[in-house]
């Protein structure tokens, strides 16, 4: 019996043409080989800095500190409080102000969860809380933005008011206009400038948020929810963040990144090592280490530097794991939700430079 000639498929156009990526990676395979004959050591030594980038922030910080059980106890309490009532209780309290300004007022929401609990727990909770209420994308955005004004955990807000103290500054009223005024003015700008879809939305047409779960599987279902997202979001958001920032040590110009990035928080009047601090590694870590160096930083640095240290940063936090958990819980994309939280450090850092050049004079 004879084959039945079956004509071959011709190759598609698209394939035999060179495509970009296939350029690139026909250069980076050249350059691996041309970099194992003139220096085989060069790639384990990217590795082992990058590994070494990685390690101090991924296991010291987040594994085997107190911040890593942190963010599961924060969730835990946001899921408590959510289940008391809370929720419902801040959208009472809101929708008077934000029906003034034709603002959908679940936009305070995870503002208020961030400063009780933690950035990315907020986002956790605070993402279908939005949905539910209708929110629309640019509402959404908004609500990100104004999250980032807030402190990412209740413990750099505690120990930021200890180096208030340290330093004998007056905390009332920084606190009032560098945490709990953000809450109210960044969702009327931003609304009247860069997101405008929004619009007034009555008590009546929002519904119940407090979920009717038994409060025993609250607790265990959010000590879970808490787990996974540290170590399927954060963990990995981190590691990511500081993956470049080893390749960049690697290739030399980290050091001129860090000296350019110290100068202009020095002109910003934030204080530039805790300030590098808060944008590299933890808020938490920063103002811990303000109240120990009291003998040895300018005075006039500390207020700027409260306000940078209270806020969504660090990097890792505003491009890795803010995107991630948003784009999971809302109806954002993480191009959208970055964009947003981009916006939000902006207004942060001219918040901070601000408060630190008019407001210092009056308290220290």
């Amino acid at each position: 019996m004879e084959k039945e000639n079956i004509p071959r498929p011709k190759p598609s156009l698209s394939r035999s043409s060179w495509q970009r990526w296939e350029i690139i990676g026909v250069l980076l395979v050249l350059g691996s080989l041309v970099l194992l004959l003139l220096a085989p050591n060069s790639l384990s030594q990217l590795f082992d800095t990058i590994i070494k980038e990685v390690k101090p922030v991924v296991v010291d910080i987040f594994l085997t500190s107190e911040i890593g059980i942190a963010i599961i106890v924060s969730v835990i309490v946001g899921r408590i409080l959510e289940r008391l009532g809370f929720t419902d209780g801040l959208i009472r309290i809101f929708v008077p102000i934000m029906k003034w300004f034709k603002i959908n007022p679940s936009v305070v929401i995870p503002s208020v969860y961030n400063i009780l609990g933690d950035i990315n727990a907020a986002g956790k909770i605070s993402g279908p809380i939005l949905v539910k209420a209708r929110a629309t994308k640019a509402e959404q955005k908004i609500a990100v933005a104004t999250m980032i004004q807030s402190p990412q955990s209740f413990a750099t807000f505690v120990l930021g008011l200890i180096a208030l103290s340290v330093f004998n500054i007056n905390a009332f009223p920084l606190v009032i206009l560098s945490i709990f005024v953000p809450i109210v003015l960044v969702p009327l700008l931003l609304a009247k400038t860069i997101y405008r879809d929004t619009k007034k939305v009555e008590l009546t047409e929002l519904p119940r948020f407090t979920p009717n779960t038994r409060f025993l599987q609250t607790i265990f279902s959010s000590a879970k929810e808490g787990a996974e997202l540290l170590f399927l979001t954060i963990i990995p958001a981190v590691a990511a963040v500081f993956f470049f920032i080893g390749v960049f040590k690697f290739i030399g110009v980290w050091s001129f990144i860090e000296s350019t990035l110290s100068t202009s928080l020095t002109f910003l009047s934030i204080e530039p090592t805790t300030g590098i601090i808060s944008v590299l590694a933890a808020p938490t870590l920063a103002v811990a280490q303000l109240a120990e160096l009291a003998n040895s930083i300018d005075p006039r640095l500390i207020v700027g530097s409260f306000v940078l240290a209270n806020s969504g940063l660090p990097l890792s936090v505003i491009f890795g794991q803010v995107p991630v958990t948003w784009a999971e819980s809302s109806s954002l994309t993480e191009k959208e939700v970055l964009g947003a939280a981009v916006i939000g450090i902006i207004i942060r850092i001219l918040t901070a430079c601000a408060l630190g050049y008019w407001l210092t004079p009056f308290l220290v």
